[in-house]
């Protein structure tokens, strides 16, 4: 080995020694690793570490669960557990295969973050006072903080970059499991419609990500949350939403073992300063093992928005995520969630209300958002509806790739804008 790893390589072991805790023998093998030639190269793990991991490991592996919460924007969130489920997923995994020729992305062989302390942070956003608060979901909570263009380090609010520090819930092992998978994935991926991860910070049981700052909020707020600044979002824009999400998932399915978003729903779709889509909230992104097309897993997502054949049988493909993508691209268009209990009894699941008119040239009209009447033409409207049908089929392998999504959208564009 030439020189002391990365930063990034010294939190790769520390995965090893929490995978290593797990073991009935860990108290040898935790000795193997800190006698071994790299240990030199290992930064100290935060006190009170090993106590923290060996608690998550505590966690009973032989219970099987259904859970059924509601986040905070009025969505029922899902997910069973299975003995062993989750543990094959979280184990320490080898660099992401590279991706297939795609433009403007690629994906690193480690990732390249800033490892910042939990008193850097602090600092970063006025410990964590409430006019730093940006909002809250299953995860935790999300500040803004400020942070020097070149150093990272933190500055006075109103200085320097804008960031968004996620402070992850108290939550045991699945919680760090999420942390983790959001490291592994987006720490890796460069892509300009997926949120940028500009660090983490571990230190004991104080989890944290910190990411580039999108101004705009989610699509969720833009199109749901009625606010007197800002008007509904024009038909346009929403066309140029709907284009970089599908770019972006287009991205994560192009490698040769794809990487599987697992949880696309419009609160996971940010906006910057115009309007240019990233996806974000990596944590329950998979990947099928190499050379194949699908993983069955437990079952974890946002009811409304996750595929019935996945949901019925945990059988999990990139086809589960183009069904997402079909359901955030019907919420565009029609201004209506995807679950809203609110709503009578009948059409509060919004893909089974929409079906009748999804199937009717003339009906589809009926039922998109009135705030964008006159601004598209007709055949734009009609293609768009061709696409949230293929979307949903029920058969997985009706619907389209993300590759073809994408052809379609642009297409839609072409027309509107020739």
């Amino acid at each position: 080995m030439h020189g002391p790893p990365s930063e990034a390589y010294n939190f790769f072991f520390k995965w090893v020694v929490e995978t290593l805790i797990k073991d009935s023998e860990r108290s040898s093998q935790l000795a193997w690793v800190y006698a071994s030639p790299l240990s030199q190269h290992l930064s100290p793990l935060p006190p009170n570490s090993l106590t923290f991991l060996a608690s998550l490991a505590s966690t009973d592996s032989n219970s099987v669960g259904f859970s059924a919460t509601t986040s905070s924007n009025r969505k029922s969130q899902f997910s069973v557990i299975a003995s062993g489920s989750i543990d094959s997923e979280s184990s320490l995994r080898p660099p992401l295969p590279l991706p297939l020729p795609f433009p403007d992305g690629q994906i690193l062989k480690w990732p390249d973050l800033k490892v910042f302390s939990f008193e850097e942070l602090k600092s970063a956003t006025k410990r964590f006072k409430q006019d730093s608060f940006l909002g809250e979901g299953g995860f935790g909570k999300v500040y803004k903080g400020w942070l020097d263009e070149k150093t990272l380090s933190p500055v006075e609010a109103g200085l320097g970059k804008v960031v968004a520090i996620k402070k992850l819930n108290p939550q045991g092992s699945q919680g760090f499991r999420e942390w983790q998978t959001e490291i592994n994935f987006l720490g890796r991926l460069d892509h300009p419609n997926l949120v940028k991860l500009v660090g983490y910070c571990w230190d004991v049981d104080k989890l944290l990500l910190v990411y580039e700052f999108m101004s705009k909020g989610s699509l969720e707020n833009r199109l749901f949350r009625r606010n007197p600044d800002s008007g509904p979002l024009s038909w346009n824009t929403r066309l140029k939403i709907a284009i970089g999400a599908a770019r972006g998932l287009a991205f994560l399915h192009a490698s040769e073992c794809p990487i599987i978003f697992r949880d696309f729903k419009s609160s996971n779709v940010l906006l910057d300063g115009n309007f240019n889509a990233k996806i974000s909230d990596f944590g329950l992104a998979t990947s099928p093992p190499p050379g194949k097309s699908h993983i069955s897993t437990c079952v974890v997502g946002t009811f409304g928005y996750a595929a019935p054949e996945y949901v019925a049988t945990g059988h999990l493909t990139v086809k589960s995520d183009v069904y997402g993508f079909g359901v955030v691209l019907l919420e565009i268009v029609t201004g209506v969630r995807a679950l809203d209990t609110q709503r009578p009894r009948d059409m509060q699941i919004l893909v089974k209300w929409a079906r009748p008119y999804l199937s009717s040239k003339r009906r589809f009209k009926n039922i998109m958002d009135v705030r964008i009447e006159g601004q598209f033409s007709l055949e734009a409207a009609l293609q768009t509806q061709q696409i949230i049908v293929k979307c949903l089929a029920h058969d997985s392998k009706q619907r389209p790739s993300m590759k073809d999504v994408l052809e379609k959208l642009e297409a839609i564009k072409a027309i509107q804008n020739p």
